[in-house]
Parts: structure tokens; sequence; C-alpha cells
């Protein structure tokens, strides 16, 4: 049996994870009003829960993309998402901050394997010019999770309670694995279902173009302690630790922000919260798209990834700085959408550059070690919002502005060109 376009399938169940991953990770936040008033809760105690999932998650990315690149990517996957799922099931039996904590840890743990996994996924399975776009649809996942989870996880908490909310959202995980197990047979240089015609098309594609003007030197693929030896690396690394923060910024605090800012319940957190990753999900297939569009036009690597990047942090900035002042709850959302739009035009082309850089066998290496970096900036973050927003969120937007050209500076000035890195 021959499957016609069966990277794009592979794609999609990649997705599909995503979308779960973020259902799972938005369910605590977006009921926190309940829980934490049936438990006796407080926001400094949300506060060091976020920051026990963040320190698991930076572990877990570190650690998921040498496991990625040992099993591969059939077994990385299922090992992740079985993780996580139990540990999201685990929640329903939380009657502190204890436990809360502990099972949260795990679940960071589990859930950090996806995103070493998708990067290294579409490294095998796409040409160079389609990275960025499968990065997009990917990221859009996380989006579009973003933005089901809050109705969803609102109309769940409503019908039956914080718990057996959990216990459901768990099942979703557990259910993805299978379809999972019988697609993904093997890697395209192999796979059964796979056609002679996509086959050659992805593995020729993944070959540099020309006009990237390569050393003509073997694509570099080295060991985890030999990527810190590369500039590439560090301007990877350097530009996830100040970005990512931006988007776990609200990612994590949104609900709590509208609660706090506008006395949202979870009812009208619910009606508002799904807004911004509206923009977010526009923004990653956009910015996907550009980077393609632009390699397809004859631009090289180099320009379209870094003009994608570029883009992303020239509308994030503004926005952010417009969104400390903004006083109406709809104006907010509206501009958090920009800057989610912004965000993932940007993260997405930040997240094709390890495949850009090096050889397969260390793209989830890579991935996995500037996630981690990526989660240190969070949990930093994570802890000087409760300091910084005693009297109101406008230093945590302020303070967030600044991280952005931080990160574009990184890969303009850091990474060097965006080429194969080639032999030490």
């Amino acid at each position: 049996m021959k499957v016609k376009g069966l990277r794009w399938m592979i794609l999609t169940m990649v997705a599909i994870a995503t979308i779960v991953n973020y259902i799972d990770r938005n369910a605590l936040a977006v009921m926190w009003p309940g829980i934490s008033e049936d438990l006796g809760l407080d926001n400094n105690d949300y506060a060091n829960i976020i920051m026990l999932f963040m320190v698991s998650y930076a572990l877990g990315q570190a650690l998921f993309g040498k496991i990625f690149d040992m099993l591969g990517t059939r077994a990385g996957f299922i090992l992740a998402i079985v993780v996580w799922s139990v540990s999201v099931a685990l929640h329903a039996f939380a009657r502190g901050v204890v436990s809360l904590g502990i099972f949260r840890f795990i679940m960071g743990f589990g859930e950090a394997g996806n995103w070493p996994g998708a990067t290294k996924s579409n490294a095998e399975w796409f040409p160079i010019k389609e990275r960025a776009l499968a990065q997009g649809i990917f990221n859009s996942g996380a989006a579009l999770g973003a933005v089901i989870s809050a109705p969803l996880i609102a109309y769940l908490y409503l019908l039956m309670g914080w718990q057996a909310t959990f216990i459901v959202i768990a099942s979703f995980g557990f259910i993805w694995v299978v379809p999972w197990y019988i697609l993904y047979k093997a890697a395209p240089d192999s796979h059964p279902w796979l056609s002679d015609e996509e086959r050659e098309y992805i593995l020729k594609g993944q070959k540099a173009p020309s006009q990237d003007e390569s050393t003509g030197d073997d694509v570099a693929a080295p060991t985890w302690m030999e990527m810190l030896q590369y500039r590439q690396t560090w301007g990877v690394v350097l530009s996830r630790f100040c970005l990512d923060p931006v988007w776990w910024l609200f990612l994590s605090w949104l609900p709590i922000y509208l609660a706090d800012q506008f006395g949202f319940n979870v009812k009208e957190i619910g009606m508002f919260a799904w807004i911004p990753y509206v923009g977010a999900a526009a923004g990653s297939l956009f910015g996907g798209w550009l980077s393609g569009r632009l390699i397809s036009s004859g631009k090289s690597v180099n320009f379209s990834r870094r003009f994608a990047i570029t883009l992303g942090g020239v509308i994030m900035f503004p926005c952010l700085l417009l969104t400390a002042y903004a006083g109406d709850p709809l104006v907010a959302v509206l501009l958090i959408a920009c800057i989610l739009f912004g965000f993932q035009c940007a993260i997405g082309n930040i997240q094709t550059l390890p495949s850009d850089y090096f050889d397969g066998k260390s793209v989830g290496s890579l991935a996995g070690l500037s996630g981690a970096a990526a989660v240190v900036g969070v949990i930093i973050t994570t802890k000087l919002v409760p300091m910084i927003a005693t009297v109101s969120y406008a230093p945590v937007f302020m303070f967030a502005a600044l991280l952005v050209p931080l990160s574009v500076l990184s890969v303009w000035l850091i990474s060097g060109p965006v080429k194969p890195a080639g032999k030490l």
C-alpha cells in the first residue's frame, strides 16, 4: 500500500498531539479560580506549581532531545504522550499544593518531548523549503489547542467539576497513540507506505540549495557537548531563552490576568481567553508560508528565515507596550492576539534553524537543548511576574517587550548566516 502525501499525514498527527498537549496544559490555568478555592491555594502557590512544571519541562526538553535521537520519532512520541497523559489523570486526585506540584512535575517532563520530537520529525519528513511551513502547521496546533482549551475546559468544568475534567482530557492522549503507532512505521528512507516519488522529493530536498553558499562540507552531526563549540548553537539557544517567555507569559498568566485585572470568573475566562490564540494560529501558518514562499521565489534560506523572524519581532514589540496600558478587556485580548501572531511568525522559523544548521542525527538534541534554555528563561519570568505585578501588569508587558529585540539580535549577530554548519 502506498499513501499519497504521507508526510502531511505524519505532520497532522504531530499537530494533533500538540493540540492535546495544550488542552492538557491549559486546564490548570483555566480552572484555577475553582481549584484554588476548593484546595485553599493562592497565586503564589500557582507560581510555585508552574515553577515545578517548568523545571521538569527544561529537563524533559534536553533529555527527550537525546531520547528522540536514540529511539527514533515513533517510540519517542509514544513515550512522551503516555507519560504526560498519566500525569494529567493524576491531577484529579490532588489534595493540595504538594500533590498538585508533583503531578505537574511529571506532566512537564512528558509534555516537553513534543517539541524536540516535532522538530526532528519535520527535519526527517520535509525538504528544506517546506520545513518552516511544517513547523508553522505544528505550532498552529499549539495555538489551536489553546483556542479550544479555554471554552472546552470551562464547559467541562461547569458540567462535571475539575476532577472529572482532568480524567476526560487525559484520555485524549491515549486515544492518539493508536493511529500514531499504525501510521508511523519508519522514517521516510524506509517507510513501506511512502511512494518512490515522494521519498525522492523529501530526501533530495534535504540538501542545502546552492544559493546558501554552503561550505561544501558535510553537514555537522555533533554530540551534545560538541554542539556548544558552534556559534549557531548559542544563537539558537539565546534567541529562545529571550523569546519563549513572551509566549509562556500569556499561556500561564492570561486567565489569571483576566481574573485579576478585569474580575473575570471561569465562565468569562472561557469566553475571552481563546481569542489571542486565533492570532497565534494565523501567525504560525503565515510565518511558515512566508519563509517557504521566499525560498521558492529564489531568496536564500538565510534571508528568508531572518526576514520572517525579524518581522515577527517588529509586530510584537509595539503591541506589548500598548498592552501595558490597555484598560478594556476586548482591546487587551486583541492586542495580545497581535503579539502572539508575531511570536509564532518568529518562533516557527527559529525552531527550524536546528535542521538548517545540523544533520538529522542531532537535530533533536539541539532542539531539546534550545528548548531547555527557553524554559530557563520562562522560569525566571514566571517567578518575576508575581513580584513585579503587585499593582498592575504593565511592568510585566514592558519587560517582555525588552526581550523581543534581544532574541532577534541573537539570530542576526550570534548565529551567523543560516546555512549548514559544516564540520569542526
